[in-house]
């Protein structure tokens, strides 16, 4: 799939029906949850069962990719000294089926792909998720807590001006000084599990 569009948020402590009025700002039609663990005691709104029910009462569909695109994997071989690697998690036959699922539905639905955290820079559906489908052709931009949208090239030199990469520079492309920007948000982000620290991968 080429072309098209996909939005990101994030529910943060919004009430449900702040939430949903940012959903109905922007004409979404379905919300693709990937977290991993879809429940809060501090925002209990936004826990699985109770955010399928209001959605569905909204007439918006809900579907869960956690499994499939979740940032804490089960899978040993994507850690290194206890932290998720991205890429490696990227590689994953369940995350392919992810984000194949995305595209496919972003042909008859307006998405909105949802995780917990209501900086985008902070969660992995953008240093990942949003990583990969602009790599299929798709636009890709973030809802704010505010309601408007911050497109991803944006978003990402933003993220670049927060590492101070965002300058033009002799040695590196801007392409590297991104990568190296990706790189130093995912260490500060990315999913740590004490299990997998002390044998790595």
């Amino acid at each position: 799939m080429t072309g098209g569009t996909l939005f990101t948020i994030g529910h943060s402590t919004h009430s449900f029906t702040v939430f949903l009025s940012l959903l109905r700002q922007h004409k979404i039609t379905a919300v693709a949850d990937v977290r991993s663990i879809p429940v809060s005691r501090f925002t209990p709104q936004f826990n699985r069962d109770a955010i399928r029910r209001g959605l569905y009462d909204a007439g918006i569909k809900y579907v869960f990719l956690g499994k499939e695109l979740g940032a804490r994997t089960n899978d040993p071989t994507c850690y290194v000294d206890g932290r998720v690697q991205y890429k490696c998690l990227a590689q994953t036959a369940e995350f392919a089926t992810g984000i194949e699922r995305l595209l496919t539905g972003a042909r008859t639905q307006r998405i909105a792909i949802m995780c917990t955290e209501q900086e985008p820079l902070d969660c992995h559906r953008t240093v990942l998720i949003a990583r990969v489908i602009e790599e299929h052709g798709v636009a890709i931009d973030h809802i704010q807590g505010d309601g408007h949208t911050e497109s991803h090239t944006m978003a990402m030199r933003r993220l670049m001006a927060k590492y101070g990469l965002d300058e033009a520079d002799l040695l590196y492309t801007p392409a590297e000084r991104l990568e190296e920007a990706l790189s130093r948000q995912e260490r500060r982000i990315a999913y740590f599990n004490e299990d997998f620290a002390s044998t790595g991968r």
